[in-house]
């Protein structure tokens, strides 16, 4: 069952479930947003400063999230779930830190020659590898791919093979199609040849700089983030048979994520780096609204008012995260990155991985309300 699905379609137990969080609000959001917060310092400032945090845990961050949405959307929290609180939580949150360290080294060999030193180190001599900012079009294309197949397509057809067997599968595939996308696409011609082979890029020999290729992927997480998370997968929902809503649900992402990035660019005369902080700051907007504080106060409204309230709610959050992300970010001296760098992987990876650790897999403890629906 994903957040897809309609609510006329879903279990009572479920439907009980969605009215005890929503009795709790707004205080177990808030309660929730501390704890978010919290985590999102230790991310942000964990090696001892923003640019350091930035390029070491930057990268480990992005590449957590497809596992993060394996354990949330795929496993139901296992293998924490055979834990009691708040034990479920910290031992799937050390499974995703684990794995991310592990899939940062393995994005970083397929992009670059493997160098274990660089995962964990912020500056390094001329030549030698990096994993900011080379590595991120890899673990964004993966991470789009997953949240694709978890909420675009209801995780079909691999829903069916079993809980674990069916994350596992997901997992692969996302890194697949993320892979393939990377290589089909991303290319680093624009990068001067020497110092591209002194530090071990590999060209994937696509037509869109990875600069482009990363902002058109958040493009399209935007759009899986209003579609999928905020409005529950409206209007493509209403859509009763599978193939056509899978059919219409890709195609209206994806064609709107490019839509969106190309009239950001050409239109607007947005830099790449612009157009992700922009993105990753309503999808961090979103995670606030429709999942810490499950829509509340416009999931008390009748549909159609409720998801306008609901998008309203998202751009006020979105702009106010951007603002306050960018007054720090602009009194940081940066070599390496940018502003907008920095803003993009706060909000998204920073604050956006928080939330979905305390509220999906964390389970809101302790502000998870008590209620005779929970099992």
């Amino acid at each position: 069952m994903t957040r897809t699905t309609p609510p006329q379609l879903r279990p009572r137990h479920r439907a009980g479930l969605q009215t005890d969080r929503l009795a709790a609000q707004p205080w177990a959001g808030l309660g929730g947003l501390l704890l978010a917060t919290a985590g999102f310092f230790a991310l942000a400032l964990g090696t001892g400063s923003a640019t350091t945090s930035l390029l070491i845990l930057g990268p480990i961050s992005t590449f957590a999230l497809p596992a993060v949405a394996v354990i949330a959307f795929w496993w139901n929290d296992w293998p924490g779930a055979q834990l009691a609180r708040p034990w479920t939580g910290l031992t799937d949150t050390v499974l995703a830190a684990a794995a991310a360290v592990g899939l940062t080294l393995a994005g970083q060999a397929v992009i670059e020659r493997p160098d274990v030193r660089a995962v964990f180190e912020a500056y390094r001599g001329p030549g030698l590898p990096v994993t900011f900012p080379a590595t991120l079009p890899l673990a964004g294309a993966a991470f789009a791919a997953m949240l694709q197949l978890s909420l675009v397509c209801e995780r079909w057809p691999l829903g069916g093979i079993g809980r674990i067997k069916s994350g596992i599968a997901a997992f692969v595939l996302s890194w697949a199609i993320g892979a393939g996308a990377y290589f089909l696409f991303a290319s680093l011609s624009y990068l001067p040849a020497p110092p591209r082979a002194a530090a071990g890029l590999h060209d994937p020999g696509g037509f869109i700089a990875t600069p482009d290729f990363g902002a058109a992927l958040i493009a399209v997480g935007a759009w899986q983030a209003v579609f999928y998370i905020a409005w529950y997968g409206w209007p493509v929902s209403t859509i009763t048979r599978r193939p056509l809503r899978l059919l219409a649900g890709n195609s209206l992402v994806i064609g709107l994520g490019t839509l969106t990035y190309l009239m950001l660019r050409d239109l607007a005369h947005w830099a790449p780096d612009a157009i992700t902080a922009a993105c990753g700051c309503l999808i961090g907007a979103v995670l606030l609204v429709a999942m810490l504080f499950d829509g509340w106060p416009a999931a008390l409204l009748r549909p159609g008012p409720g998801r306008a309230l609901t998008l309203a709610l998202t751009a006020l959050a979105a702009l106010a995260l951007n603002r306050a992300l960018a007054a720090y970010a602009d009194s940081v001296h940066w070599t390496r990155a940018t502003p907008d760098d920095w803003i993009t992987t706060a909000a998204l990876s920073f604050a956006g991985a928080g939330i979905v650790l305390h509220t999906g897999i964390g389970l809101r403890w302790p502000f998870t309300p008590k209620t005779t629906h929970d099992p």
